[in-house]
């Protein structure tokens, strides 16, 4: 960067405000409400994800950014309404960040005492958890599964209501028994299109999704980032398929079954 400066947060949240300006800001952002820009905001999100998979750091930088300046314009928003401001909303993560790390902020505070070294992960993670639960119980919350977010990409949020169950021993003991449970799901979803019932091959279709999470969950597994990865081979070999066929001088459409399954499986080679 040089001699130049930084541009800060103040400054970022300054520029939002006069991106909504009524008289002199920008006729787009005036335009745009909470839920106009929740799409944008879930497609920043992947773009992350996206940036860090492909290991694109410094792409990953402008990403970070567009992301961050979603906060800034729900904060500005908020603002406008009198809810609050973007610095409720850091003084807020902060302060529940420190109740949420008593191992390393035992009084509670930003001060530099020093907090318990003793605590292992798994320690950590249960800690967490209960003090989540505590919260949740604040805010009028007790149902174990009631504030798993329903806009959640449906495999996430199927990892998070198992998760839920499990902490209250509602869970498989291991993945054998989770295994077992796929295969008897698979035969009913086979009776189920032997019947052609609708209804029940997409019930049972949903049956054998939410057993695979779970076991992708016993096996420690992603299973969004597991997919992502099976759906980036995909594309990688199909992708080198069309260009092998065209190379031979073929159109890929005019290829039979056998014939792709043929070029699928040189694909697979590579």
């Amino acid at each position: 960067m040089g001699d130049k400066p930084l541009y800060s947060v103040s400054d970022l949240v300054y520029l939002m405000a006069r991106l909504r300006d009524p008289e002199t800001g920008c006729p787009w952002d005036l335009k745009q409400s909470y839920k106009s820009i929740t799409p944008s905001t879930i497609e920043e999100a992947y773009e992350v994800v996206d940036a860090i998979e492909k290991e694109d750091y410094p792409h990953l930088k402008e990403e970070l950014g567009d992301l961050v300046f979603q906060a800034i314009f729900y904060s500005q928003l908020a603002h406008e309404d009198g809810l609050f401001t973007f610095a409720d909303v850091v003084h807020s993560l902060v302060e529940k960040l420190i109740r949420r790390h008593p191992h390393v902020f035992p009084t509670g505070t930003l001060n530099p005492e020093a907090g318990s070294a003793s605590l292992d992960e798994a320690q950590v993670k249960r800690q967490w958890e209960e003090i989540k639960q505590e919260e949740r119980k604040g805010k009028g919350v007790d149902g174990i599964l009631a504030d798993v977010p329903i806009a959640l990409p449906a495999l996430t949020r199927a990892s998070k209501l198992q998760k839920r169950a499990a902490q209250v021993g509602f869970d498989w003991p291991d993945a054998d028994g989770v295994l077992e449970k796929l295969q008897e799901e698979i035969q009913e979803l086979r009776v189920a299109i032997s019947q052609s019932d609708r209804a029940a091959i997409e019930e049972e279709f949903g049956d054998v999704l939410f057993t695979c999470v779970n076991l992708s969950r016993h096996l420690k597994l992603d299973a969004e980032a597991a997919l992502r990865s099976a759906n980036a081979k995909f594309v990688n070999r199909f992708e080198y398929m069309e260009k092998e066929i065209a190379k031979a001088g073929l159109d890929i459409r005019n290829q039979s079954a056998d014939q792709l399954e043929e070029w699928w499986n040189r694909a697979k080679e590579v």
